[in-house]
Formats: structure tokens, sequence, C-alpha cells
């Protein structure tokens, strides 16, 4: 059975957006948070998948290497992974303070 470490599991690696204009928070290995399966995740119908407003100042300020693309936002690469040092794990913070500060629309609940 293969192992891995928890983050790449349950921390977030990217923000991806969606054609829809919604985003999907993705782990370390292009799965939505938790998902830990190898299988095929259709990011359009995942219940994760939220509107969300991301400026391209957020953007640039969660991004590791500063860049304002909101399509896909990465929090970290290979060179400067969390559990790298405490260095890393500092920005890696820094960046995730933006990121839960982000405000995500909540759907109305269907009529009963």
């Amino acid at each position: 059975m293969e192992k891995l470490p928890a983050r790449w599991a349950f921390m977030p690696y990217c923000i991806q957006r969606l054609k829809d204009g919604r985003y999907i928070v993705l782990n370390r290995r292009y799965k939505p948070l938790g998902v830990q399966t190898r299988a095929w995740v259709d990011y359009e119908t995942h219940p994760s998948a939220a509107a969300m407003k991301i400026t391209k100042a957020q953007a640039r300020t969660m991004s590791w290497k500063d860049s304002d693309d909101l399509d896909v936002i990465h929090l970290y690469n290979d060179g400067c992974v969390p559990t790298g040092s405490a260095e890393h794990l500092a920005a890696y913070a820094k960046r995730l303070d933006v990121f839960m500060n982000l405000a995500v629309e909540v759907p109305p609940e269907p009529p009963q």
C-alpha cells in the first residue's frame, strides 16, 4: 500500500478556475481536497467546486511565484514544499492566510 504525507491529500496545493468561473481547491495529486484515489475526478461536477471572487492581487499573494494568474494559483511547488523548512512553512502559512479569508458564495437551499 502506498503511503504519502497527509499534506498530499488534505492541504491546498493549487486553486483552479473552472469553465463556469467557479474554483476548486486541489491537493498535490490534483484531486479535490481529501480525495486520495488515482481515479479520474470531474472537477466541473465535483461538489467541492465553489463560487469565489479572487482578485489578481489576492492571486499574486497566494501564488508561490507571485503570479496574478487567476486560472491556476499554485500555493507551493517542489522547490518550496511547506514541510521542507520553517521558512517554507511560514511562507505557505502567509499564502494560506489569504486563502482562508476568501469569501465563498453559498448556493441557496432547494425548496422543500
